[in-house]
């Protein structure tokens, strides 16, 4: 019986023997499907858009409207532990076809639909981006909450949050009303663990002791130190982290109490005329952060337990079980305005509404309303200087102008102090 070489399923190989042939299996190829979605309306063939009154698909050309899936998952989505495996049978890229622009001030690559006409970055407003096809071989996100927040309620939004503080120009108003806020996912990592930690550490106590000294009583505080030592653990459920460094993190975690309740599969359609942003801190990374702030609240659990605050040569040992991860994408709207030359970035929570950013301090206003906390200070303190040869009068108008002026510095001072970490922001 004849049989064909190489046989099916095998590959020929190097021989290190003369006259020996060495036969190998065919390495799998490994299949990437792609769902193909179709985004065109079925009645008229327009290009849908995504509604995010309830998540749905709606035509902008002749109304037809799409229901969307209703199954909200939450907290109960699936989790994966971290095996190799895990990740090599995580599904890959957006499950459609999209593209992805590339800004190239701030370096930002977002995904963005395949009809999108855009040319400017989301994060910082500049028109210096590339379009190109989105890559394939990234995480695809397996959950997301869809967006609650109409776009054109960001605007006034916006114009209530610029009108809560006396500091800011007053021109932002009119700013706020031609702003404009774009839509983008935002990935996150959430992270589950258990820890387990022993801690000991010396902890100071005290005391007041009194001695006899030089034919007195007297009395000395002492510390004396004892040893102590517990046992600590600790749950940590859905621990967010930030799998994007292209946001502010300190206005991302003005706004980032999104009820994961809401989670829902992820579906290429809720993509539907919405800029998302792929990861680029990878899973691996995202994972130390959150070791990290793991660590430290298990630490200072730990610390919580001595008996007193009072702590040196402080140990712990910890590790961790029950790990898991999942990867998701967050809904916001992103806005970029100009002022005074300067660019300042603007962040809405699309699910609760929330809203964070950077606002310009008018100064002039600050430093009017410094020298006016001031003015009675100085004014009483000029006429208490005036009559002082007329006696008491001047004395008491001395003392009340005093008392003024040090009390509008000390308000002054707290008014400043905000001003520039409000400008800070």
């Amino acid at each position: 019986m004849t049989e064909s070489f190489p046989p099916p399923g095998y590959i020929s190989s190097q021989s290190v023997i003369d006259g020996i042939e060495v036969y190998l299996p065919a390495p799998l190829e490994k299949e990437i499907q792609e769902q193909v979605v179709d985004f065109s309306c079925p009645q008229c063939g327009a290009t849908t858009a995504f509604n995010v009154e309830d998540g749905g698909l709606t035509c902008s050309h002749c109304g037809y409207y799409e229901a969307p899936p209703k199954e909200v998952v939450g907290k109960g989505a699936q989790e994966f532990e971290f095996t190799v495996e895990t990740l090599e049978r995580s599904a890959h890229g957006w499950g459609g076809d999209r593209n992805e622009i590339a800004c190239q001030n701030c370096g930002a690559v977002t995904s963005v639909p395949i009809e999108s006409l855009t040319h400017t970055c989301a994060f910082c407003g500049s028109n210096k981006v590339i379009q190109r096809q989105a890559i394939r071989d990234i995480l695809r996100p397996r959950f997301l909450i869809p967006f609650k927040i109409e776009a054109m309620d960001c605007r006034e939004i916006a114009r209530g949050w610029l009108g809560k503080s006396w500091m800011v120009p007053s021109k932002l108003q009119n700013i706020a009303d031609h702003t404009n806020f774009t839509g983008v996912f935002l990935p996150f990592w959430t992270f589950d663990s258990k820890t387990e930690a022993d801690w000991k550490a010396e902890v100071g106590h005290t005391k007041t002791k009194r001695y006899y000294s030089n034919g007195k009583w007297k009395t000395q505080t002492v510390t004396e130190w004892r040893w102590e030592s517990g046992h600590v653990e600790e749950n940590y459920d859905d621990l967010l982290v930030e799998g994007t460094n292209r946001v502010s993190h300190l206005l991302l975690d003005s706004i980032k109490d999104f009820n994961l309740g809401a989670l829902v599969p992820f579906e290429p359609k809720f993509l539907a005329g919405l800029q998302a942003k792929a990861y680029e801190v990878p899973l691996e990374r995202g994972w130390e952060i959150s070791r990290q702030q793991m660590r430290e609240h298990t630490r200072q659990v730990c610390r919580a337990q001595a008996s007193t605050p009072k702590i040196r040569n402080f140990s712990m040992h910890m590790d961790y079980s029950d790990e898991s991860w999942r990867y998701i994408l967050l809904p916001v709207y992103l806005a970029t305005y100009n002022y005074a030359d300067k660019v300042y970035q603007v962040m809405v929570n699309a699910q609760t509404g929330a809203i964070a950013g950077q606002r310009p301090v008018d100064w002039t206003k600050v430093w009017l309303v410094f020298a006016a906390l001031l003015a009675p200070g100085v004014l009483l303190g000029l006429i208490g200087l005036i009559t002082i040869p007329f006696g008491g009068i001047g004395a008491a108008f001395g003392f009340l102008g005093f008392l003024l002026l040090v009390i509008g510095v000390v308000t002054g001072i707290v008014i400043l102090r905000k001003a520039f970490k409000f400008d800070d922001e």
